[in-house]
This record gives C-alpha cells, structure tokens and sequence, in this order.
C-alpha cells in the first residue's frame, strides 16, 4: 500500500527530501510524474492519474505537505523501509487504507518509474 500524511503534519520538511521517488510536495504545491523520475511524454499513473510527464498536476492537500500515491513505493527498492515514516517527528506518515500494494506491485511501480 501507498503512504499517506495524516493531518496531524506539522509542515516540517523532515519527509521531503527522503523520498527516493520524489513523491511528497509541500501543501498546495503542484506535481509532475517526471518530478525525481525517468518518466517522460504521456504516461498514465498505476493509481489513476494521467498527462504528460511534465504536466502540473493539482496538489492532494493545500494545508500539509502530501504524498503522491501513483509515485509512492513504500521505499520499496530503495530501502528496508519508507524513509517518510522512519524520519517524521509525529508519525504522521501511516498506511493509506485506500491504495493497497503488493510488494509485487510496488517493485513494477518503482520498475515503471525509474526505467
């Protein structure tokens, strides 16, 4: 499953820089497939997003920083385990009920990501 910010985000950046596919924006921030990716033209996210690579998408949260779930692969690939949750001060960065994942699944995701 992909990795979710709960409200309780204290907006202190401490997640940001961690991800290894470029997945978490700061609330109210834009994103883009190819933002820390090898994603490039019209590419069609696993989780239901789609545009060009280089297309401004509108943020998930205005409030808190957020994590891009057609971008997240829990760290799979890169890390025991995701950096986000390992690294932020509250334990906001949990499990997202709505988007569950095999590890399978996850290594395709960061396959397709970083090709």
């Amino acid at each position: 499953m992909a990795i979710m910010i709960t409200d309780e985000c204290i907006n202190c950046g401490a997640c940001e820089p961690e991800c290894p596919n470029n997945a978490i924006y700061e609330g109210g921030m834009e994103w883009r497939f190819s933002d820390g990716t090898d994603l490039s033209g019209q590419v069609e996210g696993m989780n239901g997003n789609s545009g060009d690579a280089d297309d401004e998408m509108e943020p998930k949260s205005m409030d808190v920083y957020y994590i891009v779930t057609d971008k997240c692969t829990e760290c799979v690939g890169f890390h025991d385990e995701p950096q986000c949750a390992a690294v932020c001060p509250v334990d906001c960065c949990v499990d997202d009920p709505d988007f569950r994942e095999s590890e399978d699944e996850l290594t395709k995701k960061k396959e397709f990501l970083h090709l």
